[in-house]
């Protein structure tokens, strides 16, 4: 067996995980049962101020974050518990999208850099990725351009809480290199950000156009590449974590479902035809779990090596394909109720099709691992 077969297959579920975990579900619970998650879907940023205030005052947006600079240095593994529960409860805050960002700065950032913008996540500003030019989460090439005298052309699509976001770091193209670049908001005209309607309405994004933003030497990040590479890697752990949260969710609602619901004088969960498709999304999520908390013992702070890549792409592919799989049987077991925007059911299939497209499909995984794992 060759090596590239032999990933680390380690498993730990450490004391503060576990105190994250606990608190996060008492927390998610509290803060985001389904008549909150419903209130916010018309809502102009899909989330409660006043509880991403709270998360913020718990120190959330510190555990990945050096002591240096506010946080915890818990590490990225640290904050799947706290995803999941999210996942699982359906409350949405640009915790994802300022995590991701704060690792893509930790990692690939100048001292001054992180000195200036991570201090500032840990009190709550918002950081947001601009990575898309077009669909293609495999592009290996961006037609954002950054200018030899530092000015930004080019486009960006689907960036996630970029109407509240502080701080942009763009993937852009600078003298034949790929970097990563620093923009902050209020370089931004309003009429930079056109805002999208998403499938998944607890979710928000907009259409960036960086055209025209003057910057500096100092706003390129020094090691871009690997902060390229790591932040879509955790991005896809990150998502993947939240996905095994709303499948358990997803999960909760069929089960409740089949043992409430009588039909020709029997609970329709009595039926064998029912009962085994549940019993497969348990297990496809109980899989994904399994997979997210062993990604989130093989990442860590320094660059990701082969063991940690495998781990995250396995529980991406993984996890969204269960929370795909529980959405649309959710839908199909409650009949033509399931059909219809008043069933919660369907908030979970249009999570799953959302999420599927977030840091690749599992296509998309997939083809990579095909490289990683086999001859």
């Amino acid at each position: 067996m060759t090596s590239a077969r032999t990933a680390n297959m380690a498993l730990t579920f450490s004391d503060e995980q576990a105190m994250i975990l606990e608190s996060a579900k008492s927390f998610c619970s509290d803060r985001s049962n389904i008549s909150s998650v419903r209130s916010l879907l018309t809502s102009e940023n899909g989330y409660s101020a006043d509880v991403w205030s709270e998360m913020v005052a718990l120190g959330w947006t510190g555990i990945a974050m050096p002591e240096q600079y506010g946080g915890s240095e818990l590490g990225i593994g640290a904050t799947i518990p706290l995803v999941e529960s999210m996942g699982r409860h359906l409350l949405s805050t640009p915790y994802i999208s300022t995590t991701i960002a704060s690792q893509a700065l930790q990692r690939g950032g100048s001292e001054e850099q992180k000195a200036k913008w991570l201090p500032q996540m840990v009190r709550g500003s918002v950081g947001a990725l601009a990575l898309l030019d077009n669909e293609d989460w495999g592009a290996t090439n961006t037609s954002c351009t950054l200018s030899a005298d530092f000015e930004l052309q080019g486009s960006k699509l689907l960036v996630n809480d970029a109407a509240v976001a502080d701080l942009f770091i763009v993937w852009a193209e600078h003298n034949g290199a790929q970097v990563l670049v620093l923009v902050e908001a209020t370089a931004l005209p309003a009429s930079a950000l056109s805002k999208k309607v998403l499938i998944d309405e607890t979710k928000r994004a907009c259409n960036i156009c960086f055209n025209g933003v003057k910057l500096s030497a100092e706003a390129i990040l020094p090691n871009s590449e690997a902060a390229l590479r790591d932040s879509r890697l955790i991005g896809a752990l990150l998502t993947a974590a939240e996905a095994t949260g709303s499948s358990a969710a997803a999960l909760d609602v069929v089960v409740a479902y089949l043992t409430s619901r009588v039909q020709f004088g029997r609970l329709i969960g009595s039926y064998q035809s029912l009962k085994h498709p549940t019993v497969e999304m348990l297990i496809a999520m109980d899989s994904a779990r399994t997979l997210i908390y062993h990604a989130a013992t093989v990442v860590n702070d320094k660059m990701l090596n082969q063991d940690a890549e495998i781990a995250c792409r396995m529980a991406k592919a993984q996890a969204t394909d269960a929370l795909l799989f529980a959405g649309d049987r959710g839908i199909q077991f409650h009949g033509g109720m399931g059909f219809t925007y008043e069933c919660d059911a369907q908030l979970y299939l249009r999570r799953a099709l959302w999420m599927q497209h977030q840091y690749g499909d599992a296509q998309h995984q997939r083809l990579h691992l095909a490289n990683l794992l086999l001859d």
